[in-house]
């Protein structure tokens, strides 16, 4: 639907793209044993080393006690490893062990491949500039989108 602005609204444009997106995504996860949100805690201990339980599910959007599960399941898997906080054994410590680090690097190159096949469709000059600017959008904290 468009607005008066003549073009539609972007959460029009963008959750149909969300959702195809990770439809896309499904069999890849799938072949390599993960769920959406195991995928978004491999992802999310890229950046560190090590995290806690609170600012891995802080930096991930999630409800702390909801990733628990997926933290079990992770562990199990041994792609992740929890130790308890030297400083506070009441804080958990999160990290990728190395099976984690190759299953996240397969995951992740297999659905960039994919996301390679649709950027394909745009005009060669579009696809950097559409990246950054979807780069810079994501990047913004989430009270300056919503507020």
């Amino acid at each position: 639907m468009r607005n008066d602005g003549g073009r539609p609204d972007l959460a029009a444009m963008m959750v149909p793209l969300g959702r195809a997106l990770m439809a896309a995504e499904r069999p890849v996860l799938d072949a390599h044993g993960l769920t959406m949100w195991g995928y978004t805690v491999l992802l999310g201990l890229g950046d560190e080393p090590v995290r806690t339980q609170g600012a891995l599910a802080q930096a991930i959007g999630a409800d702390k006690t909801r990733i628990i599960g997926v933290l079990d399941d992770l562990q199990e898997s041994g792609l992740i490893e929890r130790r308890p906080d030297p400083g506070d054994r009441r804080v958990h410590l999160v990290s990728l062990t190395g099976a984690g680090r190759r299953v996240r690097a397969a995951a992740q190159a297999a659905i960039q491949e994919r996301e390679d096949r649709l950027l394909a469709r745009l005009p060669a000059a579009d696809r950097a500039p559409f990246l950054r600017a979807l780069q810079a959008l994501a990047a913004l904290p989430r009270d300056e989108i919503v507020g």
